[in-house]
């Protein structure tokens, strides 16, 4: 995996790196388990960035066109997206999340999100406070990551 901009060089950069990347393993190991991580992910895509074509998901997960066609086509079967043309181009379609979708992914987020605060809540104050004085920080790393434009 390529690393944008700058190598990590010094040594509390390159701690700080894996103590995140430890920290979002442990994190996932705690994810509600009843879709796959791509899924997921693909659904969260599309509720975040809205309809896109499958050719634009499969390239955001890292997955094959064919790939992403099965999944588009279980979680439609499911009733968690559908698909629709593309007004841009009337040859191609886009894949759009439903209602059904949206909310399951926001709920996906609220159970998430309660157990990552049961973590948090176990922390003495003094490091709670360091996390919360951390935010900007995280936030602007997480802006950095999905590409955004800071």
């Amino acid at each position: 995996m390529e690393i944008p901009g700058k190598t990590l060089g010094a040594a509390a950069d390159a701690e700080l790196a894996e103590t995140l990347y430890a920290l979002l393993s442990a994190m996932l190991r705690h994810r509600p388990r009843e879709m796959s991580m791509t899924s997921s992910s693909t659904l969260a895509a599309l509720l975040s960035d809205g309809p896109m074509r499958v050719t634009a998901l499969a390239a955001r997960q890292g997955v094959t066109q064919p790939t992403m066609t099965t999944l588009v086509h279980s979680l439609e079967r499911d009733g968690l997206v559908v698909r629709m043309p593309d007004p841009a181009d009337g040859r191609a379609t886009l894949v759009r999340l439903t209602d059904a979708g949206a909310e399951l992914v926001r709920d996906r987020r609220r159970q998430y999100a309660e157990v990552v605060a049961g973590y948090v809540r176990m922390l003495p104050d003094g490091r709670r406070r360091s996390l919360d004085e951390a935010l900007p920080a995280i936030r602007a790393l997480e802006t950095l990551m999905r590409g955004d434009p800071a």
